[in-house]
């Protein structure tokens, strides 16, 4: 148990006396992010980081439900990605656009998932939503 606390400890989790512990958001998302990973489980990842298994389905919810923002994904830096981008005329705006405050709102479409952000967003923000819905950045 002892190497369990040491581990957690050089992660940031707080660890009380009484046994309870205080996960941070980025260990918390570090743990989600790993069982996202192809051939890895549940029960694994949470027998790794001495939790129930159901604790982390708590997380994943969490992270499904957009509450917590997983990392980015380790990527070459040479290897381009790229968005698809929709254009609109300024004459003829979508109902979208006319349905927002003043219709330079942000929106990220991927799949049947919509998110509609506010204009002055920062572009780190966006970033780390579109990780989370698992779209290309």
């Amino acid at each position: 148990m002892c190497a369990t606390n040491a581990f957690l400890r050089s992660l940031g989790v707080e660890i009380h006396a009484s046994g309870q512990r205080r996960w941070p958001d980025e260990v918390k998302a570090q743990a989600v992010a790993e069982t996202l990973r192809p051939g890895t489980t549940v029960n694994e990842v949470a027998a790794h980081f001495g939790i129930r298994p159901n604790q982390l389905s708590a997380w994943r919810r969490m992270a499904k439900d957009g509450e917590l923002v997983l990392p980015a994904e380790d990527r070459d830096r040479d290897e381009t990605v790229f968005a698809p981008l929709v254009m609109c005329d300024a004459d003829s705006p979508s109902p979208e656009a006319e349905n927002s405050a003043a219709g330079r709102d942000v929106r990220i479409a991927v799949g049947e998932v919509v998110i509609q952000l506010e204009a002055d967003t920062p572009a780190m923000r966006i970033a780390e939503i579109v990780r989370a819905l698992g779209a290309p950045a």
